[in-house]
């Protein structure tokens, strides 16, 4: 299995891969807001932001993935996209979960005065419903906890995939622990 990975780690189909499936969450995302009309929350919009940080790190793999220091820097930012997301999406869960007024969200979002992603494209990252509103769910969770899921399955593949840059890939059969 490990070699699996570490084959598809040094090809740019595997970057391409993840940066597929981070946009096409996205995509998905953008369904739900434009064509459900479910208003996304600010907890909503910062993990958009996770998510495009795994697209992100697809784009730098796929830059020159048989070189290890890009490997290991696009595992890096896919890491802490992952693990921010998770967090958040964790954050949000409990919002829905034990909502009260001292454990609510803000209504604005907190970008950097320097990178104002909720003014530059509102179209993505623009606000406009509450962190404890339920609107949609599937087979009894609700977005916010299929989010989770979704980070948490990231960052197994990402862990398996950083194992297995350990595994020397050998023509002749033999098995070598590091490169």
């Amino acid at each position: 299995m490990l070699k699996f990975f570490k084959t598809l780690s040094v090809q740019r189909s595997g970057w391409l891969l993840l940066m597929i499936s981070a946009l096409v969450l996205e995509g998905i995302a953008l369904y739900f807001q434009y064509g459900m009309e479910l208003q996304p929350c600010v907890m909503c919009v910062y993990e958009r932001v996770a998510l495009f940080g795994v697209a992100f790190a697809g784009v730098v793999g796929l830059i020159a993935p048989r070189f290890l220091i890009v490997r290991l820097l696009a595992l890096f930012i896919a890491f802490v996209s992952a693990v921010k997301g998770l967090l958040l999406s964790l954050k949000h869960v409990d919002y829905q979960l034990h909502p009260a007024p001292w454990n609510q969200c803000s209504y604005l979002p907190e970008f950097p005065q320097t990178l104002p992603l909720d003014k530059w494209f509102p179209v993505l990252f623009q606000p406009t419903g509450s962190c404890d509103d339920v609107a949609w769910t599937f087979i009894g969770f609700s977005m916010a906890q299929w989010i989770v899921v979704t980070f948490a399955v990231y960052l197994f593949v990402l862990l398996v995939v950083l194992i297995s840059q350990f595994k020397r890939l050998d023509t002749r059969g033999r098995r070598r622990l590091f490169k």
